[in-house]
């Protein structure tokens, strides 16, 4: 107990009051609370008042099995209570006097068992629930959107006349509220480190027709581990990881851990100019990254922080992107199959080091991106499958509910609930861990009924139409909302169709997207290069026909983590030719990608050319840098993010066919593209593109401005592993060709780009 609290230590008998004003409870409840599995425990234990003239009387119930003698103790006292029933003890106690009438006192339990051991601890059942009336309706009307703040575990404390149990904390009680969303549970229990997993002591109350089952637990405190056992609608005790913890053991462990939050954010500079700017319209290049096998030796976030900020820093990315790294029970799906929505992926440490890595990364000018996995989750039993016995998360339908090349459930997009513990997931990344876009993963597979099915696996939505119009509904929410809260963030789609305005406005029509991940520029770039350069010129269409689209929706121009495994080889390995021509063929790959139209991304690995393709299970090929060939791309990559970065011409109209045009987009006989971008400040940079295994000499190029012109970077310089052909500064002459007013003859080296800037 707390020392500071003086108490009475003579034993007060119960029988000393009215008995008859002891509140009756039928046997057949009692059973049911002593074993855990009564709807509304706290109609039972814990404190009530008598009604009338008794009202000066409280009965008191606690459930301590196998206890030989319990007392309950309150400020005037002890009082013993009698065994009444399976470990269910009762006695009376004085009521407390208030200004507005009698009221149940606050108490402890005293318990002493046949070892003679004696233990004194609080009831959780003396506690009004944790959750207000307006948390109840707005996620009933799927309308919460901070829903991480009402449902999961909650570390809380509370003032008290008699204080701690422990001493230390003084007048405040500390503790954990607990609530779960299991509507068709029969009765739900918290088990844990708590009560030795035994979850009879700590049955939860249903809040009625919320499907919302509450307790707070004195002394329940972070760190440990507990799970639902919840009686579901068949009748069969299940045991269930919590859908909103914040913390996991570390798989193949499934239990959740009570987290209680304490790092203190340096990155308010960042948020706070964040909120003032418009990604979307500013420089962005992206580093994607697999967590776990970017560098051996990682074994934490804080390793990363220590490591991949300095490295993303200096190689000059604006951006970096994680694959999923919310809580996944198999390692080898990366994390796009999700069991823990609300919780940090503990492999690599928990929420407080996840929160140093992103602060780390603001702090160094980097912004940080999520995969996000929305559409579907895994069948793992203690998961979110069949949570309360019933299809509660995913879609009952059966052709709507398991997705059929992955295994896995799909979300019950038109169910209010599940919808707000969704778009609430999307708000809780982006303001509790300062992640500064989401990437929505598997965009696609959520728009379509028939997605991935075969005529009979699939029927048409009430329109009579393929459209899975419940999801797009969400997907619109949850866009809108997260825009809404988080000024300065961004939503991008990996969306592979042609559905129609997916970076357009909701109020538009549009899915709401800021951003796409332009798929068939990738597709149809990787397969040209992927030619031998003796054939490219019977595949020209294929290097240009992404202009045919540039602006249909904002684009990101990915070459993803999905391009270097599963056989595809890895960057380097894509080119054809001898090991100069492969070199030179991803130097050229780069200038390309940061000179075309749109946001840029690519996978970690690319960047250094590594040799093999990317395994989960290993890490990247560091050693390979001792090759000078593979440190000179890695140089180029940063040169080409600094120049990108530092040139409003590549990227202030990415989106406005007014920032690009084509100076040469037929001559498939020499393989070479030539264009010009301009920025919004009137800017400009000419690029030119050799896709072919022959420099041209004295090759003639279009340019759209008099005067000198300078060459700023190429990727054949000698210090990227080139063979140092440049071009220098040179004067354009006059003369109309390819409709221009000026050009220049200038050597385009082989599997090479030039980046031509007017310098008068």
């Amino acid at each position: 107990m707390a020392g500071k609290t003086t108490i009475n230590d003579d034993p007060v008998a119960a029988p000393a009051l009215n008995d008859s004003a002891m509140i009756p409870v039928d046997d057949d409840v009692l059973d049911l609370v002593s074993n855990g599995s009564y709807h509304n425990p706290h109609a039972v234990l814990g404190g009530h008042l008598a009604e009338g003239e008794n009202a000066d009387v409280t009965t008191i119930r606690v459930l301590r099995p196998l206890a030989g003698e319990v007392r309950i103790i309150t400020l005037g006292g002890r009082y013993a209570a009698r065994h009444e029933r399976n470990g269910v003890f009762v006695a009376l106690v004085p009521s407390t006097r208030t200004p507005h009438g009698w009221s149940v006192p606050d108490y402890r339990v005293e318990a002493t068992y046949p070892s003679g051991e004696t233990v004194i601890d609080d009831d959780p059942y003396r506690y009004l629930p944790t959750l207000g009336d307006m948390d109840l309706y707005l996620f009933g009307e799927g309308r919460h959107e901070r829903l991480w703040e009402a449902l999961g575990a909650r570390v809380m404390s509370f003032d008290d006349p008699l204080g701690s149990i422990d001493g230390e904390s003084g007048r405040q009680i500390q503790g954990t509220a607990f609530s779960v969303w299991a509507p068709n549970a029969h009765a739900v229990r918290l088990v844990g480190d708590m009560n030795s997993w035994d979850g009879r002591r700590h049955a939860m109350r249903s809040l009625g027709v919320s499907g919302v089952w509450e307790l707070f637990v004195p002394g329940a405190h972070a760190g440990q581990a507990y799970k639902y056992q919840i009686l579901d609608a068949n009748g069969s005790w299940i045991m269930k990881a919590d859908p909103m913890e914040r913390s996991h053991e570390v798989p193949p462990k499934t239990a959740s851990i009570i987290v209680d939050s304490r790092h203190e954010w340096h990155d308010g500079p960042w948020l706070s100019d964040r909120a003032r700017s418009d990604p979307h319209e500013s420089a962005i290049s992206i580093y994607e990254v697999h967590a776990g096998s970017w560098r051996p030796g990682i074994g934490t976030y804080r390793d990363l922080a220590d490591q991949l900020v300095p490295y993303v820093k200096d190689e000059g990315f604006t951006h970096v992107e994680f694959m999923p790294l919310a809580e996944h029970p198999f390692a080898g799906s990366w994390g796009y199959q999700v069991t823990g929505y609300y919780a940090v992926d503990s492999r690599l440490g928990g929420p407080d080091d996840f929160k140093y890595l992103v602060d780390a990364f603001h702090q160094a000018g980097i912004g940080v991106i999520m995969d996000w996995v929305p559409a579907h989750f895994p069948k793992d039993e203690f998961a979110l499958g069949r949570f309360d016995g019933t299809p509660l998360y995913e879609d009952p339908d059966p052709l709507r509910g398991e997705h059929p090349d992955w295994g896995t459930y799909i979300f019950n997009f038109g169910r209010r609930e599940v919808r707000n513990f969704l778009v609430a997931n999307a708000c809780f990344w982006l303001d509790e861990y300062h992640v500064d876009a989401l990437r929505v993963d598997a965009v696609s597979s959520m728009l379509y009924l028939d997605y991935s099915r075969k005529p009979g696996q699939w029927h048409p939505n009430v329109q009579g139409g393929r459209d899975n119009l419940e999801a797009i509904d969400f997907i619109k929410e949850a866009n809108a909302t997260a825009y809404k809260n988080n000024p300065g963030i961004m939503m991008i789609a990996e969306e592979s169709t042609a559905y129609p305005g997916v970076t357009a406005p909701t109020s538009m029509g549009g899915l709401g997207f800021g951003l796409k991940w332009n798929m068939g520029w990738m597709h149809d770039t990787l397969q040209y290069l992927h030619e031998d350069p003796i054939n490219r010129s019977w595949h020209h269409n294929e290097i240009t026909f992404s202009l045919v689209y540039a602006y249909s929706e904002h684009y990101v121009l990915p070459i993803s983590h999905d391009e270097v495994v599963y056989g595809k080889g890895s960057l380097l390995g894509k080119m054809p030719g001898n090991d100069w021509q492969r070199f030179a063929g991803v130097r050229a790959l780069f200038a390309y990608q940061w000179a075309h139209p749109g946001k840029k991304l690519t996978f970690m690995g690319n960047e250094i050319a590594q040799s093999g393709e990317w395994s989960h299970d290993g890490s990247l090929d560091w050693d390979s840098l001792r090759d000078p060939r593979h440190d000179q791309v890695k140089a180029l990559v940063a040169d080409l993010n600094a120049l990108y970065r530092s040139t409003p011409a590549l990227w202030t109209q990415d989106f406005d066919p007014a920032g690009f045009q084509w100076l040469t987009s037929d001559d498939s006989q020499h393989n070479t593209l030539s264009f010009v971008r301009m920025g919004s400040d009137g800017s400009q940079m000419v690029v030119v593109v050799n896709f072919s295994g022959d420099a041209w000499q004295n090759y003639q190029v279009p340019l759209t401005a008099p005067g000198t012109w300078t060459e700023v970077l190429t990727t054949d310089d000698e210090k990227y592993g080139g063979s140092g052909i440049h071009n220098g500064t040179f004067s354009a002459r006059e003369g109309e060709f390819h409709s221009r007013g000026w050009s220049a003859h200038l050597t385009i080296p082989a599997l090479g780009a030039v980046f031509l800037k007017p310098t008068n």
